[in-house]
């Protein structure tokens, strides 16, 4: 007899990321990371693999996180980037027994880094203090006596980091494991992002805009350059204005694969794409182009614990994978340089992590679908075989009752296909009527899809049908799609959101029309606030860490002065139209009761957002609620402490049980 999904389930969840195959392909290594309720973090530990007898070991045992791991090219050590002395530092660990050994202690921590081919140096790129060394101690803050923080540009915060230093820069260096000497390959006042090196150890790959100070806050390009290591001779690979990263040398060392999105036309909107550069003929192209779908994974979930994939695994004879979302899916890609491109895993799941063998045809992939949470598996992409290898959540998933969501579509006004899901009840039974709660994702330019959500079934466990859709401006479909929604916010993608109820109103006779829910975070949080302003069909609704006024917004997010305009095509020269886009100018209207979620550290969305709701429904007489999440960022709902994210799911079923 199975259970009901709870809160506190989160804790019974294992993320399992990053496999990273041996250099013989024959062993592998992979990331658990669990969410620990006594000491209110997260926990990562690294495992090993054997593919031939399918025996896991797991290889540390430290409260820690653990993120970038690398085996060495001779495969005798096994690095990793972990949190012992709170900054990421870089260890190694014998493969054949031993312990880990940390290699640096650099004050602001690592970011990413290579081994070089004969295993006796490790390239990499760390912030370090102006005229200092990575090593060095940082500047030490009288709390007594806090200084001044001025600011001369308008990109001085982040969500997540706060304000950012300003003598600090992102540098290029080489690491010498015997000696564990640092040699510096860069020194001056730009930040410099290790993203490549090559096989042959003589050339590397990093991006760096060295763009005047006073256009920088408008220049959002990332040249990426290819440098010769003896020389130091740069040559430009591309200087598009856009995002551009995640370089890759083929195994022949003739190309560099790299992936980015052009600014224009599309701003934030743009698919990204995957690049060839040929570095005989000094020249690019777009690999993909022609899919129109954006490479990458950007399906939504709550599960994944820091997952990342590698952006492009070569193989011989000049063979690429690559992911890509596509109609709720992110699936492996098979592709030539002739433009050949095929999918090489099937439809109606989440590839969130990937290694493939350099013979192209057999693989491991961490794989989620909607009522599995994810697990690691050995893929024969030639036949299509694959073989289940880890078993985390096995258990888990046999004590609780998973709903498996129906997948549904409909044209919208604008002619196109909208696609969605809905889950019944956990505990449907047929001729009972029973509350939907509508759910909306952020972004905009993001996507629900064929992944686990534990919220989703959380709220199917309470007893709530629930319905997600992606209205346009979500990714994982054409570029047209994607750039739907702007300069447009609250029009068509409303219109999106409010035909798929009807569609499913309209096909399952057990929802209670009378009794509609509607949520949403971010950009999912605007819709919500939109919504209750222009309709009153839902009988309760629940914004979290949303947006609520343009004008403000355009000056306190660490986003919101080119964020604004790129999405609704306003400044503060035109704050007619912002406030026209603006919930608050809508308040007046709102007859649904409101909760209010909002985590105080949100640079992206700031809190004054939701104060500026709050209090003006408040002054009018509204029936609304404000809770403040402290020790909190925009990403709570994700990566927030395990506390605030049970409280925050619990804030929300109450809120729907005591109106539905």
């Amino acid at each position: 007899m199975t259970r009901l999904i709870e809160e506190k389930d989160l804790y019974q969840l294992h993320s399992i990321t990053s496999p990273i195959l041996s250099p013989n392909g024959k062993e592998a290594i992979f990331v658990r990371t669990e969410m620990n309720d006594r000491d209110n973090t997260y926990y990562g530990y690294l495992y090993h693999i054997n593919l031939e007898t399918k025996e896991i070991t797991q290889w540390t045992h430290l409260k820690e996180r653990i993120l970038n791991i690398k085996w060495s090219p001779d495969a005798r050590y096994v690095s990793f980037l972990a949190t012992r002395s709170k900054k990421n530092q870089l260890y190694i660990l014998p493969t054949r027994g031993g312990e880990a050994q940390c290699l640096t202690n650099f004050m602001y921590g690592l970011t990413n880094y290579a081994w070089s081919p004969d295993a006796t140096s490790i390239w990499f790129s760390a912030n370090v203090e102006e005229g200092k060394d990575f090593t060095d101690m940082a500047t030490k803050i009288n709390p007594k006596r806090p200084d001044a923080y001025e600011v001369s540009g308008m990109r001085y915060k982040l969500n997540g980091m706060g304000l950012l230093a300003k003598d600090r820069h992102s540098q290029i260096g080489l690491l010498d494991i015997l000696t564990q000497r640092v040699t510096r390959f860069t020194d001056d006042a730009f930040d410099y992002h290790f993203t490549a090196l090559s096989h042959d150890g003589k050339k590397i790959v990093y991006a760096v805009n060295r763009a005047a100070e006073s256009i920088r806050d408008y220049d959002f390009s990332s040249p990426l350059y290819i440098a010769d290591i003896e020389t130091k001779e740069e040559t430009l690979i591309t200087d598009m204005q856009g995002y551009f990263g995640e370089a890759y040398f083929s195994l022949d060392n003739r190309y560099v694969a790299f992936v980015g999105s052009a600014l224009e036309p599309f701003k934030n909107a743009a698919h990204t794409e995957l690049y060839i550069y040929d570095i005989e003929e000094q020249t690019y192209f777009s690999l993909t182009a022609a899919m129109d779908l954006p490479v990458g994974d950007y399906q939504t979930a709550d599960v994944q614990q820091g997952a990342v994939a590698p952006g492009v695994v070569w193989c011989d004879d000049n063979a690429l994978y690559f992911q890509m979302s596509s109609m709720g899916d992110t699936r492996l890609y098979y592709a030539t340089l002739n433009g050949a491109i095929y999918p090489a895993t099937p439809e109606n799941e989440h590839v969130y992590g990937y290694d493939i063998n350099r013979d192209a045809i057999h693989a491991i992939a961490t794989i989620s679908d909607p009522t599995h949470v994810g697990e690691l598996f050995a893929l024969n992409i030639s036949t299509g075989e694959r073989e289940q290898l880890t078993r985390f959540n096995q258990q888990f998933e046999n004590q609780v009752t998973i709903v498996e969501p129906e997948a549904f579509n409909f044209t919208n006004d604008a002619g196109e296909l909208v696609f969605g899901w809905i889950m019944k009840p956990a505990m449907y039974e047929e001729g009972q009527k029973y509350p939907l709660v509508l759910n909306i994702h952020g972004g905009p330019h993001m996507m629900y899809g064929n992944t686990f959500i534990h919220e989703m079934q959380l709220f199917a466990a309470k007893g709530y049908g629930v319905v997600y859709v992606n209205p346009r401006g979500s990714h994982g479909y054409s570029q047209t799609f994607v750039n739907g929604c702007r300069n447009d916010y609250g029009r068509g993608d409303y219109q999106d959101l409010m035909q798929a109820v009807d569609a499913v109103i309209d096909e399952n006779s057990w929802i209670d029309q009378e009794r509609l829910a509607v949520t949403g975070g971010s950009y999912g949080g605007f819709m919500t606030n939109w919504i209750v302003g222009h309709t009153n069909r839902f009988k309760v609704a629940a914004t979290q860490r949303s947006i609520s006024n343009w004008m403000s917004f355009y000056g306190v997010s660490d986003i919101g002065y080119y964020f604004t305009e790129w999405q609704i095509g306003g400044d503060m020269t035109n704050v007619a139209k912002l406030w026209e886009h603006s919930p608050l100018k809508y308040a007046e209207k709102v007859e649904t009761p409101l909760l209010i979620l909002h985590s105080e550290q949100d640079y992206r969305c700031p809190i004054e957002q939701a104060e500026q709701l709050y209090i003006t429904l408040k002054s009018m007489g509204k029936d609304t609620k404000f809770v403040r999440f402290p020790r909190a960022n925009h990403d709570l709902s994700r990566t927030g402490l395990p506390n605030l994210r049970q409280e925050r799911l619990r804030q929300l079923a109450d809120w729907f049980a005591e109106y539905l």
